[in-house]
């Protein structure tokens, strides 16, 4: 009786989405439009049949649950193929596209005061906007920004922005950005569809009806003199009920502001359900400090499992709890089967908790490039990786079109951000010439340079970005490093990439050495406690499989890097740069770290970047006080 009432539902919501497709299609309504019409629908077909169920996992799933996600995933396969076709025309119009989109922001925030103390209105193209405006920084809005947060309308964009976004902080001190309706639809539409079909095409098994693991943390926002909303840019998936019928995690969750708790429930609800498909963070870190998490509380999660209960450790409301602990029922088989598989170690535990997981969907590029190499050799062995964007705070910057490479190369998005390069060799210029995309050069590198749909106009956005190569005359980019994680202690101008580089070089040289995390401070800012007088760099390790290194070891990465950098090797030739100082920290202490550093520039988790190197003194003393004897 059941499986008939399924395929009667299975018939009316193809009905209904091929229905909401053509209207789209029509242009009589949006494709967001359609989106709700197919989500409301869902709902309603939730409240209908609701109690009727389909067996998933261990336990009973509402079938208005399992079409709520049908519907999304044809709705946004849908909008995928058809965005995927537009950003396809776009590569082969590079050039208009490009002028197209800075026209359109132009005209739309013309009629503000900053539109018109730079006559935006007037501006007839690239070449004139290029003429008329600076190449700008943060230092250049900061006031006008202040203006906004105070209740001032119309000062550089024409609407009242959504949030006042705070950045991650990764090169200085957070900023304060605007956040707009259009910067969230780009992201959707040019981004979160075209990688979804692109993740289809490459892990086909993704398209099906299991449930995804996200890890995500409900930031806490507080509110600018005029009522604005400030904190990170991120909006929870709880936001819309619908959503989260595709994941594991239920919306009492979200409502916990501790973040170790909400992970807590996050690892406690994935391991009840053996058919998750996914795991989903922003960034691999966020994933692997999961797996960290798990490993030091797994016990009380499969006593909580085996009990139909939730840890009383969790400082948990009342009415929150009651909650959550009315979808949790007894379910010895399930925690005995995670007991086995945990007892038998780490490695490769992912697949082994979750046989039918596909993906892990994550950002493992740039300063996240070293937790998703650990959680392939660990913890998440056998199952493939994808790194979908290229964004910041500012909006959507490129998407990854080849989920199955692991080099990670992102075509940048013509219609979203107006984009200028600086040639790396002229960054440090005071009026520097910029190119277009149709003007780079493919093995160079280039800082970016943005213009986008929330107020900021030729902005420096501090990435160094290589082109790599274009699909047809558009630019594909590899990330490099930001501008302000460089060491530069006598003008050498050391790179992220060009210290991890040497750092795995030292590594393959030290026995059982395994890396967990690592950063670096010059030593100018660390005062008394930097340890010698000639200017050097101060290292900070993380390590695995070993408890101390000896002397020789610990100059084998000086050694590294000399042999990597020629300008590093003639300043210690020279003796003008002293040998660094390597200091292995306990384990643990990065995550510590990351905990300080969240606090204090009022960031989540879910937009965190570990800083590679440091600026702040007091987080250099940090790590000296977690420093193994």
């Amino acid at each position: 009786m059941a499986l008939n009432w399924f395929y009667a539902v299975l018939t009316l919501c193809c009905a209904v989405t091929s229905f909401a497709i053509a209207i789209a299609g029509q242009g009589q309504i949006s494709s967001l439009v359609a989106a709700l019409v197919l989500s409301s629908t869902a709902g309603g077909i939730a409240l209908i049949f609701k109690g009727v169920g389909s067996k998933f996992g261990t336990e009973m799933r509402p079938l208005g649950s399992v079409m709520s996600q049908y519907l999304a995933l044809k709705v946004v396969g849908f909008l995928g193929r058809r965005q995927r076709r537009k950003l396809e025309e776009d590569t082969r119009n590079v050039k208009q596209v490009q002028e197209d989109t800075l026209l359109r922001r132009l005209r739309k925030h013309g009629d503000t005061y900053y539109g018109r103390q730079y006559d935006f209105v007037s501006m007839k193209d690239a070449a004139d906007f290029r003429a008329r405006h600076p190449i700008t920084t943060y230092e250049h809005y900061r006031e006008l920004i202040q203006r906004i947060a105070a209740g001032e309308d119309k000062v550089i964009i024409s609407e009242k922005p959504l949030i006042l976004a705070m950045t991650s902080g990764t090169s200085g001190a957070s900023a304060m950005l605007l956040s707009t309706k259009d910067t969230n639809t780009e992201f959707f539409l040019q981004g979160v569809t075209v990688c979804l079909d692109a993740m289809r095409k490459a892990f086909p098994a993704t398209e099906s009806l299991q449930r995804t693991t996200k890890l995500f943390y409900t930031p806490t926002l507080r509110q600018s003199d005029a009522g604005l909303p400030i904190g990170p840019n991120s909006s929870t998936p709880a936001s819309s009920r619908h959503m989260l019928n595709l994941y594991t995690t239920p919306a009492p969750a979200f409502e916990v502001p501790s973040e170790k708790d909400t992970l807590y429930l996050h690892l406690l609800f994935a391991l009840k359900d053996p058919t998750v498909g996914t795991l989903e963070s922003n960034f691999a870190s966020t994933i692997f400090y999961g797996f960290v998490a798990l490993q030091e509380r797994w016990q009380e999660m499969v006593e909580d499992i085996e009990r139909g209960t939730v840890s009383k450790a969790l400082a948990l409301e009342p009415k929150v709890r009651s909650r959550l602990e009315a979808l949790m029922k007894p379910d010895p088989k399930r925690a005995s089967q995670i007991q086995a598989e945990l007892q038998d170690g780490f490695r490769g535990i992912a697949k082994r908790l979750w046989p039918n997981l596909n993906l892990v969907l994550a950002v493992d590029s740039g300063s996240n490039q070293i937790y998703g190499e650990m959680l392939r050799e660990s913890y998440c062995q056998g199952v493939p990786f994808y790194s979908p964007f290229y964004a910041a705070t500012e909006g959507l910057i490129g998407v990854n079109l080849w989920p199955e490479e692991p080099r990670r190369r992102y075509l940048l998005c013509p219609r979203s951000m107006f984009c200028e390069f600086l040639p790396e060799n002229s960054l440090e210029q005071d009026d520097p010439q910029t190119l277009l995309m149709q003007e780079v050069k493919q093995g160079h590198n280039y800082e970016l340079v943005i213009t986008n749909a929330s107020g900021l106009f030729r902005y420096r956005i501090g990435d160094i970005v290589q082109v790599v190569g274009f699909h047809n005359q558009c630019p594909i980019i590899e990330f490099q490093y930001r501008r302000g994680q460089m060491l530069n202690v006598r003008g050498e101008k050391v790179s992220e990439q060009l210290f991890l580089g040497a750092l795995k070089k030292a590594l393959s040289q030290w026995p059982g050495a395994q890396l967990v995390d690592y950063c670096c401070a010059e030593s100018g800012i660390m005062g008394d406690s930097s340890g010698g007088s000639d200017p050097h760099y101060q290292v900070f390790l993380e390590l695995k499989g070993v408890r101390n290194l000896t002397e020789e070891q610990r100059y084998k990465l000086d050694i590294c890097l000399q042999q990597d950098s020629a300008v590093y090797k003639s300043f210690r030739i020279k003796g003008s740069i002293g040998p660094m100082r390597v200091q292995l920290v306990a384990p643990g202490a990065f995550n510590q770290l990351a905990k300080e550093m969240m606090s204090f520039s009022k960031t989540t988790r879910n937009t965190f970047k570990m800083h590679r190197v440091l600026r702040r003194k007091e987080y250099a003393d940090f790590l000296l006080g977690k420093t193994l004897p």
